[in-house]
């Protein structure tokens, strides 16, 4: 009598379930089913409908799964909610994939979605893909299940140990967590969540912890009023009247401005032309960021740090003021804190107050990017700063460098070409292979994703965009496999896109998945594999610190093309031995409606016309030594 009553007890749940889905999408949307009336305030609803419902009211409508024993119940609810044209969902091969692909939709499109996983491995593994978001400023939600809380004994796939909200611990050391141990706890979870993924200056990850026993916990008559929405204020400019003033003085005497441009920075690319032209300063650009000044303007001296450019580091090694706008000062953006010896003084715009303080000698400006430069902007011309016009000597300078470092490009341009001893017979180098299809990409609108390794590296040296969203390198966590997976995002996106992903033989067989995936979901975009059979950063590293390259290659020959052609839909193609061939399977992969795949051998060897090398010094390996006693004598 009881197994039946509790039968009868899910179905009513499930049928209510149902009809509660068909009215909110008949409304078109929760509120308008609130504000008409369709709907009361007040439902039984599960937890694990709560959650849905907060999301969709948070505008969440996309899904990545990789349903197991911890996410039932949840996965029900969607199902449901998927019936009514509420939500999608993506089940997908792999939780890092499916961060990954969160991640690409954020950062191309701005629009959210929800990681879902089991217990345990899955988890594990969607929290070593949310390091990407946590790096690089992204809101993305991960809706995680835990273990139970009436602690019975352990559970499959918990972490094997007697202590309780472990995994609250571990999720929590990465970013904001939030266990629902209570239900009636989802409110404010929801609106915790809310704050951190739609941060208005920098998102991040939000990990939801789901007890198992708890997912399918009926909350009677929880008022919907309690799911949160809405977005948290922006900052504004910087209030502080003295920082202003003291900011413009010392750039009435510096001779020689460096403007270090971060992610931060992305959205004031008019201010920031009218900043550098009044002040006389060369612009310095994160890889975040190429295109928010576009490439050939002339104050734009490109990327900066230990793996530069010629220009770049020679407007970082002789400036003697730094204005730095919305940067973390990542170690390779500024060669491990040497990146500006002859510095006196700094003058740092950011939103978070440790940024913001991070070189001593400096004259903080708390606030938004755009209206403090602009406010900055206003102090500087009201105490009658001249404009250069283009012609000071620093500007003459930074000009030279950047010529140079533009013929440097072109000599390896046009030897597009090199005998190659793993492919014994001449391929194309990476950066004549990058070049012709970032090219391609511009001319096609694609958008290009770079794999981490030398194809990012010698990537952000080559790209020339002439806005913002042509490329997205993913340098934060350099994390490889992000590029192939990121192409998930063009099937995900509301106004879908053409993607490119640049990657390597190595970064790709991190996430060969997105083969299956991306058919299946119905991916437009291709896969440039650029093949030289070993991890050649980390080889060309050890080579340059000791002479000696080790454990980073191997033997093994591998078909791609055979191996992509055995997933039905993607298009497999060879790229070739030369940019004309090259060209020529990237027009054919575009015709194509769907994935594809090509794979181009390319070089690998002490030829120097085979890479773009490297301008910066780096914390790193037996380098450290020098480049700590560097800091230290600087002190800034």
């Amino acid at each position: 009598m009881g197994e039946d009553s509790r039968q009868i007890d899910q179905q009513a749940v499930v049928s209510e379930r149902s009809k509660r889905a068909g009215s909110i999408a008949k409304a078109g949307g929760l509120d308008q089913a609130l504000g008409s009336g369709a709907l009361t305030r007040f439902q039984d609803i599960t937890l694990s409908e709560a959650i849905v419902l907060g999301l969709l009211r948070q505008g969440v409508s996309r899904f990545l799964c990789v349903l197991g024993h911890g996410s039932t119940d949840l996965g029900e609810v969607l199902r449901a909610y998927e019936g009514a044209g509420l939500l999608k969902t993506y089940c997908v091969r792999h939780e890092t994939e499916a961060s990954h692909a969160a991640s690409a939709l954020r950062w191309v499109t701005g629009e959210k979605a929800a990681v879902v996983t089991s217990i345990g491995p899955g988890a594990l593994q969607a929290l070593a893909g949310s390091i990407v978001p946590a790096s690089d400023g992204l809101g993305v939600w991960y809706l995680l299940g835990d273990e139970t809380t009436e602690d019975e004994g352990p559970n499959m796939q918990q972490i094997p140990k007697h202590e309780q909200n472990l995994f609250l611990r571990l999720f929590g050391t990465m970013g904001d967590a939030y266990s629902l141990h209570t239900s009636e706890a989802v409110g404010t979870a929801l609106r915790r969540g809310l704050v951190t993924v739609d941060h208005p200056h920098r998102g991040g990850p939000f990990y939801l912890l789901l007890p198992m026993n708890t997912q399918p916990r009926l909350l009677e008559r929880f008022n919907l009023d309690e799911l949160p929405f809405g977005e948290p204020p922006s900052l504004g400019k910087a209030a502080d009247d003295a920082a202003y003033e003291s900011a413009a003085a010392a750039l009435s005497k510096a001779k020689r401005i460096v403007v270090r441009v971060g992610g931060g920075a992305r959205d004031c690319g008019a201010e920031l032309l009218k900043f550098l032209d009044l002040v006389d300063g060369m612009a310095v650009l994160s890889p975040l960021v190429t295109g928010v000044i576009e490439y050939d303007h002339p104050r734009n001296m490109l990327v900066g740090g230990s793996k530069g450019s010629i220009c770049g580091n020679h407007a970082m090694e002789e400036a003697d003021l730094l204005v730095a706008i919305g940067s973390r000062f990542v170690c390779q953006s500024d060669c491990s804190r040497t990146g500006y010896p002859k510095v006196k003084a700094v003058i740092n715009i950011n939103t978070d107050v440790r940024d913001v303080t991070h070189y001593g000698k400096t004259v903080a400006l708390l606030g938004d990017a755009a209206p403090t430069l602009r406010r900055l902007r206003a102090v500087v011309k009201e105490r009658g700063a001249p404009s250069s016009g283009g012609s000071s000597a620093w500007f003459n300078d930074c000009t030279a460098k950047r010529k140079e470092w533009e013929a440097f490009k072109a000599e390896r341009y046009a030897k597009p070409c090199l005998y190659s001893e793993a492919w014994a017979e001449e391929v194309l180098t990476q950066p004549a292979a990058i070049k012709t299809a970032t090219d391609w990409a511009r001319a096609n609108e694609a958008v290009s994703f770079f794999d981490a390794g030398d194809v990012q590296a010698n990537g952000f040296q080559v790209v020339e965009d002439d806005r913002l969203g042509r490329t997205f390198t993913e340098t934060g966590a350099s994390y490889m496999g992000f590029a192939v997976s990121a192409l998930l995002a063009t099937a995900m996106a509301s106004e879908p896109f053409y993607g490119l992903a640049l990657t390597g033989d190595g970064s790709f067989m991190m996430n060969p998945q997105i083969l299956i995936d991306g058919v299946c979901h119905g991916s437009r975009g291709c896969i440039l594999l650029l093949d030289n059979r070993r991890m050649a950063a980390i080889s060309g590293l050890q080579e340059a610190q000791y002479n000696q390259a080790y454990a980073t290659w191997d033997d093994v020959e591998v078909d791609y093309v055979q191996l992509a052609g055995a997933v039905k839909g993607v298009l497999a193609l060879e790229g070739g031995r030369s940019v004309d061939e090259l060209t020529a399977a990237l027009d054919r992969a575009r015709s194509h409606d769907g994935l594809s795949l090509i794979h181009v051998p390319v070089y690998y060897g002490p030829d120097p016309l085979g890479g773009l090398g490297a301008f910066g010094r780096w914390n790193v390996g037996n380098w450290c030594t020098d480049t700590q006693a560097l800091r230290h004598k600087i002190g800034l």
